[in-house]
This record gives C-alpha cells, sequence and structure tokens, in this order.
C-alpha cells in the first residue's frame, strides 16, 4: 500500500532520486574499494596506526585521491536529491546544504593535498576542515531524520542512531593514541558511509513510492 503521508517531491522523474541513490551507495563503495587497494599498494602501511590520510600522500596518492572524490560524489548526489524533495520547513533543505557542504570539503581536503602533518608550508587548515566536516556530518543525519520518518519509520531512527553514534564516537579521535587511531579512523569512516547508504536508501525509496 502507498504510503499518502510522504511530502511531494518536485516534478521530476523518478530515474532521477534512483540515479542520485544510486551514486550514494556507489560512492561508499569506491571508498571502500580504493582504501583496500591502497593499503596494499603502500608498503609497510599499518592499517590500525596508520591513518587514511597517510594513504593520501605519497607515491601512490592518486588511489586513495580518487577514492575519496568518488565518496565525495556519493554525499553531492544524496545531497541533490534532497534538494528535489520537499519536506515541511527548513530541516530538509538545511540536511541537503550540510551533505553538499560535506562533499565540497571533501574534495578540498583532498585537492590541497595537505593533512596537518606539521609542515609549515603555507597556512594548515587541514584540522580546522575536520571540523567544520564533523560538525556537517553530525547535522545531517538529524536533519534529515524527520523526512526519513515519514518514508520509512525504521529510516528515520537509523538516521538518528547513526548520528547520536557520530556525536558522541567523532571527538574521541582526536585524543586516541597514534597507535590505534588508523582503525579508530575506519571505523568512523564506516560510519559515514552508513548515513550516506541510508540517505540513499530515503531516496529510493521516494521514488519507489
Amino acid at each position: 500500500m502507498p504510503h499518502q503521508k510522504i511530502p511531494a517531491f518536485c516534478p521530476v522523474d523518478r530515474w532521477f532520486l534512483r540515479s542520485m541513490a544510486l551514486v550514494g551507495w556507489l560512492g561508499c563503495v569506491a571508498v571502500i574499494v580504493g582504501l583496500v587497494v591502497a593499503q596494499m599498494m603502500v608498503p609497510e602501511h599499518d592499517w590500525i596506526a596508520d591513518t587514511i590520510s597517510d594513504l593520501a600522500a605519497g607515491e601512490n596518492e592518486i588511489i586513495m585521491d580518487v577514492a575519496l572524490y568518488g565518496f565525495a560524489a556519493s554525499f553531492f548526489a544524496v545531497a541533490l536529491g534532497l534538494a528535489h524533495v520537499r519536506g515541511d520547513g527548513w530541516p530538509l533543505p538545511m540536511a541537503a546544504l550540510s551533505m553538499a557542504g560535506i562533499a565540497a570539503l571533501i574534495v578540498v581536503i583532498g585537492a590541497r593535498n595537505e593533512y596537518g602533518d606539521n609542515d609549515s608550508d603555507g597556512v594548515v587548515i587541514h584540522v580546522y576542515l575536520v571540523y567544520v566536516l564533523g560538525a556537517l556530518m553530525a547535522a545531517a543525519p538529524f536533519l534529515a531524520a524527520p523526512y526519513a520518518q515519514v518514508v520509512r519509520p525504521f529510516l528515520g531512527t537509523a538516521l538518528r542512531v547513526l548520528g547520536a553514534l557520530w556525536i558522541v564516537a567523532a571527538p574521541v579521535f582526536f585524543f586516541l593514541p597514534t597507535g590505534i587511531d588508523g582503525l579508530y579512523e575506519r571505523a568512523l569512516g564506516g560510519l559515514a558511509c552508513a548515513i550516506v547508504a541510508v540517505l540513499s536508501t530515503v531516496l529510493w525509496r521516494v521514488a519507489q513510492d
């Protein structure tokens, strides 16, 4: 039975929302595959102690950079999809803007090729970009959750749980010893992928209904 209470989406073909959902899912796959391949290509890389940023610098940086750009594309695709559906009030447009902002930050971080590793060449902004990215990542799922709840109750719940986990877990990264921060960063990346995947599922369900 169709869900009559789902807020309407703008008059675009359903294939557009499905396409954005697919790009969202594929971007998550791209960053995971890129991470695995980059780890295999970089000699003596310790996936527990060494961070993802270490893979995005050096001789084989192109592998991780492409994977990160693919991940950025998934955020931007979800942002476009959310921008083409209409919820009640401002939360949904703000969720779309948050996702677009995250996409832009990932691209800037990758393009600058500067990872806050105590270099003094110009202005080191990596850590500040990460702070903003973390804040947007915490905001986006909660902003989109009310709409997702209408689409499917379990999707709204999933977004709230993932958002809460991010808020609790993300700040811990900055206080971890370097011997395990690589593993923890990968876990946070998995959490980010889960948020994108759930939002992509929201878009798919809206297109179906």
